[in-house]
């Protein structure tokens, strides 16, 4: 898969010997593909990409073939013609970034480290306090390790490496406490798990609302690109 399908490759959460991951299942219609991925980042998700036409074929079908819990996503014009196009369907939450990088950060993370039992259970007590809506926490399936960085023996900030698949590391949960915002401590903990994920997959990514302004600002000192995405629903009866 080309530079910007991305989504499609970590939707696959393909294992070690190239297989897809349990559950997953890849549709294709011309030049649409979309890829049903349950529990993926807290949701059952259809990554989706191709031609508007060709994918208003395909994504009822899916649909029908997966049930309407799952929600399609993609590039934002591509969904907008979906939610017009396909009955039943509905915009999904406001606009995010998908971002991605295949390029080792330029610049190092000092001080960061993996996290042992006992800082994961400060970083659990981190989103408890100050971020409890996060898909990704400690102990959740899925997440596979949390990176960190201390503050004299304060846990300062984390970010975890969840959902990812062979071809597409994937970062999630970064969050800084509230007396260590504004230091940058976001970016640097991000270039940190960026780093390990683009040496171990080849590619990092993940998703950010539109309007984070500062989160934007933090991954793209990472050395992250983004594209404007959307996501959408069935709509319930």
């Amino acid at each position: 898969m080309d530079a910007g399908s991305g989504h499609l490759v970590w939707a696959e959460q393909r294992l070690a010997d190239g297989s897809v991951g349990p559950g997953v299942r890849v549709f294709r219609h011309g030049s649409a593909v979309a890829v049903a991925s349950p529990g993926l980042s807290g949701r059952d998700r259809i990554a989706v990409a191709g031609e508007p036409g060709d994918a208003l074929e395909l994504v009822p079908d899916v649909l029908r073939e997966v049930g309407p819990g799952y929600r399609p996503f993609g590039d934002a014009e591509l969904i907008g013609a979906l939610v017009r196009g396909v009955p039943g369907l509905e915009a999904g939450g406001g606009p995010f970034l998908w971002m991605e990088t295949a390029e080792v950060p330029a610049t190092d993370a000092a001080g960061v480290r993996w996290l042992d039992v006992r800082g994961e259970r400060a970083a659990a007590g981190l989103f408890h306090g100050h971020f409890a809506d996060s898909y990704a926490q400690p102990g959740r399936p899925g997440v596979r390790r949390w990176a960190g960085v201390y503050g004299e023996d304060t846990l300062l900030a984390v970010a975890a490496d969840a959902w990812s698949g062979a071809g597409c590391g994937f970062m999630a949960g970064v969050v800084a406490h509230p007396r260590a915002r504004g230091r940058g401590l976001g970016a640097v903990v991000s270039r940190f798990v960026v780093e390990a994920l683009v040496r171990e997959h080849g590619r990092a990514a993940l998703m950010v609302d539109a309007d984070n302004a500062p989160a934007i600002a933090a991954y793209e000192r990472a050395g992250m690109w983004g594209r404007r995405f959307g996501a959408a629903g069935v709509a319930r009866q």
